[in-house]
């Protein structure tokens, strides 16, 4: 059977069903989204259709206001039509998939999914987004053939955001269609798909939850701070910054609680049933209304000083009274801080000798347990509880890749010695010689399965794409302690970085003048990107603000006009090369970084993309191309044909781009702002990005890429100085720029129409290129520019002067 998925009902639209529902209007699905029509309606509003739909409105209004946002742009709106469940019901039939979101009570749904089966339309997909109902009690009663198309996708919240999607199969549902929806869910809706068994609670919330709760237990018996137990179980352990507490916060308290009392009453048979036990300050907290950051108080809170200064406060367990806390200081910590890998660190923490070691130790050693004990109960392999984690958790490691690294022999010594029972099945293995969860042989991983006590390729898509794994597998063939050159095969070469957010440094751009004519003499094109972690990650930042600054302030501006002159004759060089570039961009693609893609023959993004040219948040310019290729970006869309041209339409949105330092939303409103070309492709997934971007070189070159010819560029010229003035004021009396910002715009302004031209002349790039530079070092000669650079350095954040 063909099956296409071009209408799906969302019936439900809270939170998680405002989620999907945006989601699915983002990847261009038509999307129906339903709920209940409200109780206490008057005799007058009951015939009133938009009285009727008042709960989803709400529920789409929710969606529209949300921050972060849940759409990709705000026209994608149009895509989600309203409806009622007693008015607008038999609409269902015209879906393809039916996915319900509505309040996890099971009589409920049962009574849904009956009405749903009179009206579905035959092959129609039938989904639950339950986080832990059983799927069987769900669909009983109903048809064989519902049961054939009905199974779990749950999503984790916000949907747009988390890259988990756990797929449950039901008893009797169709191999083709949980085929048929993982590939949609990881293909179409970019998610990362982890096969859960139809148990409490599936995966994610199974292993983190019990993580969270059993780590409060601890941390009530050994005394320790809720800021100290963050600081342990943050960045140093591979976690978000938000850690446990503040995650918690995140999430909600009542979230959290109903999740692990859920669980608790459910999971009967197992050994750690008790840590899903809540401490007793969590549930009065919870009586209390204090339920994180919707209630703007949880375990944190932030008050206001009269003179609206920020003071951060947390919870004091035993009185539940809020004070002002100070930084963790464990030795542990500090030795974290110093190792230079993640693995390093977390051995830094677990095995040191301070009271916040012993403690991290405790929960890390009873959670690694856990989750062995939980295979084949709630998954069959390591790589779901390991995914499971990473996605829905932000977590840069799962527990099985935790334990390779803190070394699964040593910890497995010392789990016996202080009385941990540790799973046969983890004795077994290493008394067999398999001292790590995982390995790679010849470029491929491979994972430990329990099943047949041997190791199994871990099987990924044919789209996926791993630098690691090709590191590994000896494929690096020129690098440098700032970037790579890596080989994907078929003549294609990825352009990898490997600095502090992949920041664009001189090391960076000396080493792009060696692979552009390597790969020229034995390739076929280029492939940019990297796959760093992080969420939302950062393809690369910007440039290296400190050389820079080292170099403005030792006043060798000639040093620094050559070093702009090498970063532009790069990027000019790639562009002009007889092989394609193609960037593949994802997070934060800033300054340097937005420049980088601009350059390139071709942009493969994700659909996270947060790119911009923000160089005047710290007073500067784009100096490496970036005001010449985004100017030839908007133009090159002109067909020549079209000669009569107002090119101050172009202009204006041009120049506030780069003068608000305006950041796309995603890669949909990157290429609504012209960031992105007609040519240019989104990619939702992350995990396809550099296969798609290499499917692009391969696809250029089978085409018969050509270099593009040099031509000279159409300039708006002398018209632009008078015209931008209006612009100007009407910014700084809106108080969106500066007195000195003004200085800055219209020096870019100058840069941008070509210099001293005339009104609508066709210059040399170089002409812009050249006034770029002129710029730059300018303004490096200003002391507010300083000021604003020395202020990012020294805080990361921007100084308004």
């Amino acid at each position: 059977m063909n099956r296409k998925i071009k209408q799906v009902a969302v019936i439900g639209s809270g939170i998680m069903g405002g989620g999907i529902a945006a989601l699915l209007a983002g990847a261009g699905i038509q999307t129906l989204l339903l709920d209940i029509v409200p109780f206490d309606l008057t005799d007058e509003e009951k015939t009133d259709p938009i009285a009727r739909n008042k709960i989803v409105k709400a529920g789409l209004d929710a969606v529209i206001m949300s921050s972060p946002p849940l759409l990709m742009q705000q026209k994608d709106i149009n895509r989600i039509a309203l409806g009622n469940l007693e008015d607008d019901f038999e609409k269902i039939s015209n879906c393809d998939w039916i996915v319900e979101v509505v309040v996890e009570n099971l009589k409920i749904k049962q009574d849904l999914f009956k009405r749903i089966e009179s009206v579905r339309k035959p092959g129609a997909i039938v989904s639950s987004n339950t986080s832990g109902l059983p799927l069987k009690a769900m669909s009983e009663g109903l048809s064989q053939d519902f049961k054939q198309h009905f199974l779990g996708t749950h999503f984790f919240n916000p949907v747009r955001y988390m890259h988990l999607l756990e797929i449950i199969a039901g008893a009797e549902t169709l191999a083709d269609v949980l085929d048929f929806m993982a590939d949609f869910g990881e293909r179409i809706l970019g998610k990362g798909i982890v096969w859960a068994k139809d148990t409490p609670n599936f995966i994610g919330n199974r292993i983190g939850v019990q993580g969270i709760v059993k780590a409060m237990q601890l941390m009530l018996e050994d005394g320790l701070t809720i800021p100290e137990v963050d600081a342990l179980f943050g960045t140093v352990m591979g976690r978000p910054r938000t850690a446990m507490f503040k995650t918690s916060d995140i999430v909600g308290l009542d979230t959290l609680g109903h999740v692990a009392k859920n669980t608790h009453a459910l999971v009967v048979g197992d050994e750690q049933r008790d840590s899903f036990v809540l401490p007793e300050f969590v549930d009065k907290m919870i009586d209390q209304n204090l339920l994180g950051t919707k209630t703007k108080s949880g375990f944190y809170k932030t008050d206001l000083t009269p003179e609206w200064k920020k003071i951060r406060k947390v919870i004091d367990p035993q009185t539940l009274e809020y004070s002002e806390y100070n930084a963790a200081g464990f030795e542990c910590l500090a030795k974290a801080q110093k190792a230079k890998t993640l693995p390093d660190k977390m051995k830094a923490v677990v095995y040191g000798e301070d009271k916040g070691a012993r403690f991290a130790w405790k929960v890390v050693a009873n959670n690694l347990i856990y989750a062995a004990n939980r295979i084949p109960e709630i998954a069959d392999t390591i790589v779901e509880l390991d995914n499971a984690m990473k996605w829905g958790f932000n977590f840069e490691m799962g527990p099985f890749e935790t334990w390779d690294a803190i070394g699964l022999a040593a910890s497995v010594k010392k789990m016996e010695k202080e009385g941990f029972t540790v799973p046969e099945k983890i004795d077994q293995m290493l008394a067999a010689g398999n001292t790590s969860f995982y390995k790679t042989d010849n470029g491929k991983r491979l994972a430990y399965d329990f099943s047949i006590q041997d190791y199994k390729e871990v099987v990924v898509s044919d789209n996926m794409v791993s630098l690691k794994s090709l590191t590994d597998a000896n494929k690096v063939v020129k690098t440098c302690p700032s970037a790579s050159l890596i080989d994907l095969g078929d003549g294609v070469f990825c352009f990898e970085f490997h600095t502090k957010l992949n920041a664009l440094n001189r090391e960076i751009v000396e080493f792009q003048q060696e692979i552009i004519e390597y790969v020229d003499n034995n390739g076929v094109g280029i492939v940019v990107g990297n796959q760093a972690g992080g969420m939302p990650g950062a393809f690369s930042a910007g440039g290296d603000l400190a050389y820079m600054a080292a170099l403005a302030k030792d006043g060798k501006f000639a040093d620094m006009d050559d070093f702009l002159r090498l970063a532009q004759d790069g990027l000019q060089r790639a562009r002009y090369s007889t092989i394609p570039v193609v960037t593949a961009p994802y997070g934060m693609a800033l300054g340097g970084g937005c420049e980088l893609c601009l350059a390139a023959d071709r942009i493969v993004a994700h659909a996270e993309l947060y790119m911009g040219l923000v160089e005047i948040g710290v007073g500067l310019l784009p100096a490496g191309g970036g005001c010449l290729n985004l100017w030839k970006k908007f133009i090159h869309t002109i067909p020549e044909s079209v000669t009569d041209v107002d090119l101050a339409k172009f202009f204006i949105p041009v120049l506030m781009s780069i003068a608000m330092a305006k950041v796309s939303s995603s890669a949909a409103d990157a290429k609504a702002s012209g960031f992105l070309g007609p040519e240019d492709r989104i990619v939702f997934n992350r995990d396809y990005l550099i296969g798609e971007a290499k499917k692009e070189v391969l696809k250029m070159v089978n085409d018969g890429y050509a270099p593009p010819v040099k031509q000279k560029v159409k300039v708006l010229g002398q018209a632009a100085q008078g015209m931008i003035d209006v612009e100007i004021l009407n910014m700084l009396s809106g108080n969106f720029i500066t007195e000195y910002d003004a200085y800055l715009v219209k020096r870019i302004a100058y840069v941008i129409s070509g210099g001293d031209v005339r009104d609508n002349s066709e210059i040399e790039e170089d002409v812009i290129l050249k006034l770029e530079r002129e710029a730059f070092v300018d303004f490096w000669k200003e002391e507010k520019t300083v000021a604003r650079v020395e202020h990012m350095l020294n805080t990361g954040k921007p100084l308004r002067n």
